[in-house]
């Protein structure tokens, strides 16, 4: 974006409403414990994923996201997690659900307050396909 004119406001345009949509989200997948990685703690049954994701056919969300931070549970090493470049995710095990906070710091040049959103990390798939779900081990998003 060039620089503003000089003695022109750089700031919101009153009335004016831009939209850029972007996806939010999780996936689980069940670790199963023959196969499970030496590395991961033996009580974790998941690996999970959350994601700050762009909208199909934009390929990309940094001209307008400076950086995302997720607030995982307290019980993680680092539970606050930043990231700075595309693509916007955190990628970790463990065994219980959780709100996660999910913060998106804009680029300066929108001029814009991060905003906050949550997402409720699901492991376990709910609803009346649930218990095929568990059978087939499908990913829960």
């Amino acid at each position: 974006m060039p620089a503003p004119k000089r003695g022109t406001k750089r700031g919101r345009k009153k009335g004016i409403s831009v939209y850029r949509p972007f996806i939010f989200g999780s996936i689980a997948k069940y670790l199963d414990p023959t196969t499970r990685p030496s590395t991961v703690n033996v009580d974790h049954t998941h690996q999970w994923t959350l994601y700050v994701k762009p909208c199909p056919p934009h390929p990309d969300l940094s001209y307008f996201i400076k950086k995302v931070q997720f607030k995982l549970h307290e019980t993680y090493t680092n539970s606050l997690r930043t990231i700075e470049a595309p693509p916007f995710e955190v990628t970790e095990t463990g065994w219980g659900e959780f709100e996660v906070q999910i913060k998106i710091y804009f680029v300066p040049e929108a001029n814009e307050k991060p905003q906050t959103i949550w997402h409720h990390l699901k492991l376990h798939p709910y609803g009346p396909d649930a218990e095929r779900q568990r059978e087939r081990k499908e990913p829960v998003v």
